[in-house]
């Protein structure tokens, strides 16, 4: 594989020394670009688009073409394309987000789920990662991404996006063994679907666990935690020479960062409603922070974005282990001049903490 020529993402995760802050950004390739939106046209739709490996490079290369101060590259893909490739029937709906045709409710529903294999099941994914690692040609390290298994298993049970996620508690409280078998069913494919993208070529890979958040800290631990844990226990953690980072990601989970910290993970991303000083004091050098800004930032004027950049990067202060980004997905009405700040501030600024 072609030798990086930006690998300051990387040493950040690791702690090691940069001579900028590295900024890269949740959704980074979506719907705020012209460019995106005339792909996705093309594609017909957002499936359609994803599971196009040719289409989802073009995707996840536009925000690098456009913003020179990225410093790294993330699959274009969903997190549903496990219980997708597990046969629940992935669409979309307009307006409503993402929907699947067969709800998981039983025992008997999760014992017949099959684990997909990376290659068979989700092979346009690894290609794609193949297809981005081959044009990247070492510019930037490529993430690879999956849900959590908690975050997953939302989605199977509820059958789509939820605001109160009342089947999935009902299912943890009343039949824990049915959703810890769910979850330990998801922990496999998720493991083996990270490693499929390692083996491809993504050089560092991060699980989201969006709904984490919405649970009680006891059922944080039990129901989604410990299947993080899991997961990073099975990773492969060397590959092409350099080890592979692994980022956790849970939405809400300011609370429990100590928990998280635990786990062998090189860092952790924090949203926006944790200071991320007092996480780097909180977790000391177990772990690299990514993170924090509040992506409703972007809607301001350019001299805000950057005031708000300076803030975070004082709050975190001096030293390494500091990847900058925003604290959930840019969203769609954010003008992409103003994402142009973001990247601008995060490089300009940070440099005096790096001397």
């Amino acid at each position: 594989m072609t030798a990086l020529k930006n690998d300051r993402f990387l040493r950040a995760l690791l702690k090691q020394p940069v001579d900028v802050t590295p900024v890269w950004m949740m959704r980074q390739a979506g719907r705020y670009l012209p460019e995106y939106r005339a792909t996705r046209a093309k594609a017909g739709d957002f499936v359609s688009l994803m599971k196009n490996p040719e289409l989802a490079c073009e995707v996840t290369l536009q925000p690098l073409d456009r913003y020179p101060q990225i410093d790294a590259a993330i699959l274009f893909s969903d997190i549903l394309t496990i219980p997708d490739a597990m046969g629940q029937g992935l669409y979309f709906e307009t307006g409503e987000g993402p929907r699947f045709r067969k709800i998981i409710r039983s025992l008997a529903d999760i014992e017949a789920l099959p684990i997909p294999d990376p290659e068979q099941d989700l092979g346009y994914v690894m290609d794609a990662v193949r297809t981005i690692r081959r044009e990247l040609n070492g510019r930037v390290p490529l993430i690879g991404f999956s849900g959590s298994p908690w975050t997953l298993a939302t989605y199977m049970v509820e059958g789509g996006s939820s605001k109160d996620f009342r089947q999935s508690k009902a299912m943890l409280y009343s039949d824990p063994q049915a959703m810890h078998a769910l979850l330990g069913k998801l922990a496999d494919s998720v493991t083996a679907y990270l490693n499929g993208q390692i083996r491809a070529g993504a050089q560092a890979v991060q699980i989201f666990d969006s709904w984490g958040g919405s649970l009680s800290a006891a059922a944080y631990q039990e129901f989604s935690l410990a299947y993080m844990q899991k997961i990073v226990n099975g990773l492969i953690r060397e590959h092409e020479g350099r080890r592979v980072p692994v980022i956790l990601f849970t939405k809400g989970g300011g609370l429990w960062l100590e928990s998280m910290a635990e786990t062998g993970a090189e860092a952790l991303g924090l949203d926006w409603t944790c200071d991320i000083g007092q996480a780097r004091a909180r977790v000391g050098d177990k772990v690299a922070l990514q993170g924090n800004m509040d992506p409703s930032v972007l809607y301001a004027t350019p001299a805000a974005i950057r005031t708000e950049v300076a803030r975070i990067l004082k709050a975190y202060g001096a030293g390494s282990g500091h990847v900058f980004n925003l604290g959930h997905g840019i969203t769609p009405q954010v003008d992409p001049a103003h994402a142009a700040a973001f990247f601008e501030a995060v490089h300009e600024l940070s440099a005096p903490y790096h001397a």
